[in-house]
C-alpha cells in the first residue's frame, strides 16, 4: 500500500509518497518522469507517520537546518544501476556539487570497469524518484552547466542557492552565469 501527502514549499507544491515504513517518492510540481517513477495506486493520506517525518525533514531543510539523510528511511524504486547512482548522490554534501562525469568515474571504479557513460548516469539521476532528499540537484554538467533537472532548472538553481552552494562558474545553458 502506498500513501501520499502534499507539502507547500518555497519552490512550489511537492507530492511526498511512502509505503508503511519509508519515503518512496518526492516530486516537485508535475516534474518530468513523475508518472514513470511514481508507484501505482497511491492513497492520499496525511496522517501516515513516515509522511509526517518526511514533512518534518522538509521543514528542517527549507529552514536551512541541514537535516541528515540518514535520519529518514527512504526506499527509492529502481534497478541496481539506478540504486548505485542514487547511493552516490546521497554522499554529495549539503551545498556541494559534483558532475555527471565524476559520478560515472566513481561507478566505473566500483564496477571494475575502465569507463562508464556520463549519459547513463544522467538518465539514472534524472529518474531519481525522491528529489531533494536524494540530492540530484547537486549534479551539474562538466563545465558547470545546470542541466538535467526533472523538476526544472529554475528549481535546481533555487535549491543550490538555498544550500549556499558556490554558484560562481555555474550557468544555465544559453544564459549568463548564475552569480
Amino acid at each position: 500500500m502506498y500513501y501520499s501527502t502534499n507539502y507547500k514549499s518555497p519552490i512550489g507544491e511537492i507530492l511526498l509518497a511512502s509505503d508503511e515504513n519509508s519515503i518512496v517518492g518526492l516530486w516537485i510540481g508535475q516534474q518530468k518522469y513523475m508518472g514513470s517513477t511514481m508507484p501505482k495506486d497511491i492513497t492520499p493520506k496525511d496522517d501516515v507517520p513516515i509522511l509526517k517525518d518526511g514533512k518534518a525533514w522538509l521543514d528542517d531543510y527549507f529552514a536551512g537546518k541541514k537535516p541528515k539523510l540518514s535520519g529518514l528511511p527512504i526506499a527509492p524504486m529502481g534497478g541496481p544501476f539506478k540504486q548505485q547512482v542514487w547511493r552516490i548522490l546521497r554522499e554529495i554534501p549539503y551545498g556541494g556539487v559534483t558532475t555527471y562525469g565524476s559520478i560515472a568515474k566513481e561507478l566505473a571504479k566500483l564496477m571494475g570497469k575502465d569507463s562508464m557513460s556520463a549519459q547513463a548516469v544522467g538518465g539514472a539521476v534524472g529518474h531519481n524518484p525522491i528529489s531533494i532528499i536524494i540530492p540530484c540537484h547537486r549534479v551539474v554538467g562538466a563545465k558547470g552547466s545546470l542541466t538535467g533537472y526533472a523538476g526544472g532548472i529554475d528549481k535546481k538553481a533555487a535549491l543550490l542557492v538555498h544550500e549556499g552552494a558556490d554558484m560562481a562558474g555555474l550557468f544555465v545553458p544559453g544564459k549568463s552565469p548564475c552569480i
